[in-house]
């Protein structure tokens, strides 16, 4: 009876969906590794799932020479290995690859978008041939290149006068500091207009992520907790039990404050301390997001030295396997003080979280993968339970799991059944898995139908990425010429140098490790 009124007070809010019409998709970098790993699977399993439009067309833009049947071949390889669902159909292959097309040319070569005008040209529905998505899954350097030949050969016009709509859709990293994402900016909207960019960071595709806004504004048990009232402080962990692999190079120019804290965790932060919207479109979403990273206290020299901690690990072991340590990994340098740990405690400066610390930390070669949040919630008043039990009545605490296994749990005290009276901390959880079943779509397929749609709301804005990028250039700043310290150094497999406890350590806080699957 009650799944029966369940599903009867299901609130379908995407029949206020924009409609997805008929398209071409053009892939940028096409021989690359995004597509075959990524791209390709997702636009294969929303055709399947019949959630494309009834017409569309794939190319693949890319400088090596081959056929479309070739490129189908190679795709169709690649999905052995990188489809979510095995095996693959291949009748459903078989549908989909007759929509896939390949165009070869440089990037820089003029002749080569003539070529691929004439192929869009080619097209019999006009809807093809005018509703573009042009996809540039290639060196951020190469985004201003692309966008003027496109504009050239009249395939992009800014604004959205004439037949059809064009968009562009850019993977991180939107530069590597302010300047260069000032720049990336200018670029991009020299040929386009903003509501045509749609800057992609899959872990806003994330179930999880996505559900953070609907569970905060949905449910006002919540919500109304939701404050420095309530709220002792909050904590954000994005760990990885991978090194850095054959990643150093990149990593070296990167570290973990430009390769996570710069997008994945401060994303996450604005949607967890955001202010409500005025409406569920994407500008006033996108508006609070600014708001509340543009409330985070400036971090001076002095704040960065107090409230950030970067670290790197050596040698040890993760789940049984011996790892290397950081500057022994390939193209690291003997020296580097390259970070591959950060732990960062920031302010809000607004009304709803004045005085609330924000823990936000993210490292390499840590004991499991995992994303999650813990809002950490007041301890009780020293009175009753409180006054007898100590630090071991535990304060309560709602935690969401971003991955693996994505779920909420809320953290409460309970007696212990028998006759003596005992407390402890017991847990009431909701997974994914077990109350929807296990399909859970990948990341990039709800991103990509979000595009087609023209539906921003999961794409991040170029002053949130100017914002963003304000914060990472501030703490970067305050390390410069700082060599690590030996309190900065961990060994792989544990959870982070102990200068992060010491950050947390300041306000009687300790760090809340995410649990390994069960």
């Amino acid at each position: 009876m009650d799944d029966q009124l369940d599903e009867l007070m299901v609130c379908r809010l995407n029949q206020t969906r924009k409609s997805v019409e008929p398209c071409s998709i053009v892939i940028f970098g096409a021989s690359g590794d995004l597509t075959a790993r990524k791209l390709i699977p997702a636009l294969y399993h929303l055709h399947k799932e019949k959630q494309l439009p009834a017409e569309y067309r794939v190319i693949g833009f890319a400088r090596r020479e081959k056929t479309d049947a070739a490129w189908r071949a190679e795709l169709r390889e690649g999905m052995t290995q990188f489809s979510r669902t095995k095996p693959v159909d291949d009748a459903v292959w078989a549908e989909f690859a007759a929509n896939v097309f390949y165009c070869q040319g440089e990037f820089s070569d003029s002749a080569a978008y003539t070529k691929l005008e004439q192929l869009l040209t080619s097209f019999d529905r006009p809807a093809l041939r005018n509703n573009l998505l042009f996809y540039l899954a290639t060196s951020p350097s190469q985004f201003g290149e692309v966008v003027q030949q496109l504009h050239e050969v009249k395939l992009l016009r800014k604004g959205e006068d004439g037949p059809g709509w064009q968009r562009l859709v850019v993977e991180k990293p939107f530069g590597h500091d302010l300047a260069s994402a000032r720049l990336l900016n200018s670029e991009l909207t020299r040929y386009a207009s903003e509501r045509q960019v749609f800057r992609i960071d899959h872990y806003l595709g994330k179930e999880t992520v996505q559900n953070i806004l609907m569970f905060r504004f949905s449910n006002s048990i919540f919500e109304r907790l939701w404050n420095r009232d309530s709220v002792d402080h909050v904590q954000i962990t994005v760990s990885e039990s991978l090194g850095v692999g054959q990643r150093g190079g990149y990593y070296e120019e990167a570290g973990a404050l430009r390769d996570m804290v710069q997008n994945h965790l401060l994303q996450v932060l604005s949607l967890i301390a955001m202010e409500p919207p005025v409406s569920l479109d994407a500008e006033p979403i996108r508006d609070e997001k600014v708001k509340l990273l543009k409330s985070i206290r400036a971090l001076t020299e002095a704040e960065v030295a107090k409230n950030i901690v970067r670290g790197q690990y050596f040698a040890g072991t993760v789940k049984g396997e011996q790892r290397p340590g950081y500057r022994q990994e390939t193209k690291v340098k003997p020296d580097s003080n390259t970070e591959t740990f950060v732990a960062l405690k920031l302010f809000v400066d607004n009304w709803r979280w004045s005085g609330v610390p924000f823990y936000l930390r993210t490292g390499k070669n840590l004991p499991l993968s995992a994303s999650e949040v813990r809002i950490q919630f007041r301890p009780t008043p020293n009175v009753l339970f409180a006054a007898q039990c100590g630090s071991k009545l535990d304060p309560n605490a709602l935690t969401l799991r971003l991955q693996p296994e994505e779920g909420i749990s809320l953290r409460f005290n309970g007696k212990v059944p028998g006759t003596s009276t005992s407390v402890r901390p017991v847990r009431m959880s909701f997974s994914y898995d077990s109350e929807f079943g296990a399909y859970t779509p990948e990341a990039y397929e709800r991103l990509l139908l979000e595009a087609v749609t023209g539906d921003a709301t999961l794409f991040i804005r170029s002053d949130e990425v100017e914002a963003a990028w304000t914060i990472a250039d501030a703490i970067r700043a305050g390390w410069e010429n700082q060599p690590l310290t030996n309190r900065e150094f961990y060994a792989a497999g544990t959870w982070g140098p102990v200068a992060a406890e010491d950050l947390l350590a300041q306000r009687n806080h300790v760090w809340r490790n995410p649990q390994p699957s069960k």
